[in-house]
């Protein structure tokens, strides 16, 4: 049976960690975590970003994120800390779901996404 997106994003959320802004922001802080920002460019242009964050589409995530890919960015490294972000935590949700089948095992997301980071009031450029 074909199954909505709606219901992808809820098994992702199932399968991965999910945190709010605050444990966001705690281990931004520590240094040890690496935050990408799937959102779309003319999102980042309309609605600004989290410092620091690291902008890769969410549709090159798989590519940015294979260190075997002639498409590979830094910092994306599956032996470290990553947690992704986009708009309201979909789309980072189903993007964690795939790197930890990629084999990142210390992935999360920003549950509720940059919309709850600011409603949170956290540090936005």
């Amino acid at each position: 049976m074909p199954k909505s997106a709606s219901e992808l994003v809820t098994e992702a959320k199932a399968q991965v960690e999910n945190l709010d802004a605050d444990a966001v922001e705690r281990e931004l802080s520590s240094g040890q975590a690496v935050l990408v920002d799937l959102r779309e460019a003319e999102e980042l242009t309309a609605n600004g970003r989290i410092p620091d964050s690291v902008h890769v589409p969410r549709g090159m995530l798989e590519f940015r994120a294979d260190p075997s890919s002639s498409y590979h960015q830094e910092p994306l490294d599956p032996s470290k800390r990553v947690i992704l972000h986009c708009a309201s935590g979909g789309r980072s949700a189903l993007g964690a779901a795939t790197l930890q089948s990629m084999g990142y095992s210390n992935v999360a997301h920003l549950d509720g996404g940059f919309k709850a980071w600011k409603e949170a009031g956290k540090p936005v450029e």
